[in-house]
């Protein structure tokens, strides 16, 4: 009986030492402070997942701080003071904890919180105004004495050459290796650039829109990739491509952060029509598009009106690109046409923005290159201000 009596208290003894060594190991795992996404709310508590991927559940200490600044502030004093029951799933929040708490229950003194809603908008404000003042294509060549850079922008018809000039200035980035995340982005001279590489920029056009005098570049290296699935290996994310560049098999990794479209068929056969610029600028059927300039007695438009017009075509060309549907590697069949954005790489690649059901474009692969470059790059600092 004694000898059970020793036994049953040496393994309360262990139990209690194992449950108070977890304690103290989850304790020393949660840091003092930490930025995340709010990922579930209730019960006078938040779970927030780090960009790590760690997450935590806190609640609000008595005297929490709790403010609500805008995407890209940095002044606090001017911060909204906002209640505890505002944050909400799929804000941004620092979260700085009470040290007393480590210990125990992770109890939260300040919040500081970058609303889902203002995200949301100031990344649409953003798009717009590169949309409006900025382009994008691949860069020709490189003047480091002058501060200029020559990108071919558009495809097909709307395809033309751009200088870009630069100042002292002018905000220059460049995408981390693998990434077209804006918030991956660092800064970088003009010598970074080279012929062949992505490029975006915005600022003031000239009238003919030849020019533009840069306000921000952001660019990278890239490889664009065209041709038909030979296979697919679901398993490890993974799928072979024959490069119709090339004539070569590419292997291809898809990872998580991968953006992955559809095109539906309609839309993958306007494009390329888009591209051909049949019929003088005209739309697929002979009509003229909606909005399109006023045609001369030739049936042609004035220089700059076909400017101005190539320039509206190409915005069109990246919106219906942004709105076709989202797909995994799991939606992927042999024989589909796809066209990507990845890694640098001979053999291997690792994909960062990939389009399929391009059948029609692969008529045209290396304008179809041009295409991806404008559209594929993220170029919004709202990334970057909520990290």
């Amino acid at each position: 009986m004694r000898h059970l009596k020793l036994l049953r208290i040496r393994t309360v003894w262990m139990l209690t030492a194992i449950l108070t060594l977890a304690a103290l190991q989850t304790a020393a795992q949660a840091p003092a402070r930490f930025i995340g996404t709010i990922t579930a709310t209730g019960n006078n508590q938040l779970t927030v997942k780090t960009d790590a991927g760690q997450s935590y559940n806190v609640t609000p200490a008595a005297n929490i701080d709790i403010k609500r600044i805008a995407p890209g502030e940095r002044d606090l004093s001017k911060a909204e003071a906002i209640p505890f029951s505002d944050l909400a799933v799929g804000d941004r929040a620092l979260v700085k904890l009470d040290p007393s708490s480590l210990s125990g229950t992770l109890q939260a003194v300040q919040i500081i919180a970058i609303k889902k809603a203002d995200v949301t908008e100031r990344q649409e404000q953003e798009r717009e105004a590169w949309q409006r003042h900025g382009i994008g294509g691949l860069v020709k060549s490189v003047d480091e004495a002058s501060g200029t850079i020559t990108v071919a922008t558009g495809a097909g018809q709307t395809l033309k050459t751009v200088t870009v000039h630069t100042t002292d200035k002018t905000v220059m980035k460049r995408y981390a290796e693998g990434s077209v995340r804006y918030a991956d982005a660092k800064p970088a001279p003009i010598n970074a650039i080279q012929p062949g590489d992505q490029l975006r920029a915005r600022g003031e056009k000239s009238p003919d829109g030849s020019e533009l005098a840069a306000s921000e570049v952001i660019s990278g290296t890239f490889r664009n990739i065209s041709g038909l699935v030979s296979s697919i290996n679901t398993a490890d994310g993974t799928f072979v491509v024959k490069d119709l560049m090339t004539k070569k098999d590419v292997t291809v990794k898809v990872p998580r952060t991968a953006q992955m479209k559809q095109l539906p068929e309609q839309m993958a056969k306007m494009l390329a029509a888009a591209m051909k610029g049949e019929a003088n600028g005209r739309a697929p059927g002979g009509a003229r598009p909606a909005g399109g300039p006023p045609m001369g007695n030739a049936g042609e438009a004035s220089p700059s009106m076909e400017r101005m017009h190539a320039q509206g075509r190409s915005n069109e060309l990246q919106t219906m690109l942004s709105r076709a549907p989202e797909i995994t590697i799991a939606d992927l069949k042999k024989g589909d046409a796809v066209m990507l954005v990845s890694t640098q790489g001979s053999n291997e690649v690792t994909a960062i923005t990939l389009l399929a059901g391009v059948e029609p474009l692969l008529q045209s692969p290396a304008e179809s290159q041009n295409l991806l470059s404008n559209w594929s790059m993220g170029t919004t600092d709202t990334e970057a201000a909520s990290q």
